[in-house]
């Protein structure tokens, strides 16, 4: 059966060593698949399935381009990179990896933390310089701090613990309360969350009923000098009034492993294509990022909270069981 395997990175290739999937006839592609992919008409006649990451865009065009397409398996927990609608017309299945990065992203996010209040940024770079500060970088000890996180899913839930595990106060909020943690965390709404918390970490898939979830509104009630962090999607919060807080000084600094427009801002200067084919919008958001990733009290990372070799390893071997699930007439990790 033909696969083809966009987004395949050097990370992944020693799984397939150690691993080999020799009932599938794989084809390794590096870039990601969009509308301007070409593919050859071998493949658009013979594929029937195609796996892909979060920088591929599955679109009405590019799902045209496959005569026998039938499932599509996402290397990712998120789906909002697929046209999950136009797939069900299509009757084209869609599958993703749930959970294989609940120990990665939450050490990440502690990591991020620690940074933050402890001021390591600035006190890295004025070393490298040989301007040193010391009470530039006074900070404060995590088990003084409240911590508010919104989502405690499998991500959520490894992060309280670890967070408990350091003497923090846990302030959480969800639609579902996750039993597993209510011993150690108090579930309240997210207005109380905001208003409570020192540091803020957004943990929940996007869509478009929590699009810009922190926007100026939910950041004005937000602790002043608190801190904010985001290693879920860029679109969860808005870098507009993100950038103001930042400048105004009502935020301390925010950690963001995601940001709105995200291939433009990793991409916009070795590509300067996406800079001419991207909306205004975008690029304005793009320029944002920029200016936030040049402050102390800023952190910026290119979604990499997840980015271990356990993960890695963990995402290709859901990611085969799914398709092998799928050809036995299974539902398993089903989209639609």
């Amino acid at each position: 059966m033909n696969i083809l395997f966009y987004d395949f990175r050097n990370a992944e290739s020693k799984y397939f060593e150690e691993n080999p999937q020799s009932d599938f006839d794989i084809k390794f592609i590096k870039t990601p698949l969009n509308e301007s992919t070409e593919i050859s008409e071998h493949d658009a006649n013979e594929t029937c399935i195609i796996s892909v990451f979060t920088t591929s865009r599955i679109t009405e065009k590019v799902l045209d381009k496959f005569k026998n397409l039938r499932l599509i398996t996402t290397r990712s927990t998120g789906f909002d990179h697929i046209d999950i609608e136009e797939c069900a017309k299509r009757n084209i299945r869609v599958v993703n990896v749930e959970q294989y990065g609940k120990t990665s992203i939450s050490e990440y996010t502690i990591g991020m933390i620690i940074m933050l209040v402890r001021n390591i940024v600035p006190a890295v770079r004025d070393m490298k310089r040989m301007e040193v500060n010391i009470p530039k970088y006074t900070g404060r000890d995590l088990c003084n701090l409240k911590l508010g996180i919104i989502g405690t899913g499998a991500i959520g839930a490894s992060l309280c613990k670890i967070a408990h595990s350091l003497g923090m106060e846990i302030l959480a909020h969800d639609i579902i309360k996750n039993h597993e943690i209510e011993n150690i965390v108090s579930y309240v709404d997210l207005s109380t969350l905001l208003k409570n918390s020192d540091i803020v970490s957004l943990h929940i898939p996007y869509n478009k009923e929590n699009y810009h979830i922190i926007s100026s509104q939910e950041i004005s009630i937000m602790k002043e000098g608190s801190f904010l962090i985001n290693t879920a999607r860029g679109e969860l919060i808005d870098t507009v009034a993100l950038y103001d807080a930042i400048e105004t000084k009502k935020l301390g600094g925010c950690a963001l492993d995601v940001q709105e427009c995200e291939s433009l801002v990793i991409n916009m200067r070795k590509d300067p294509l996406k800079i001419d084919n991207s909306d205004n919008n975008c690029l304005q958001k793009a320029m944002i990022i920029q200016k936030l990733a040049a402050l102390d009290n800023v952190i910026i990372t290119p979604h990499i909270a997840y980015n271990t070799t356990d993960a890695i390893n963990t995402i290709l071997a859901i990611t085969f069981s799914n398709i092998r699930d799928y050809l036995k007439g299974l539902n398993t990790n089903r989209i639609v």
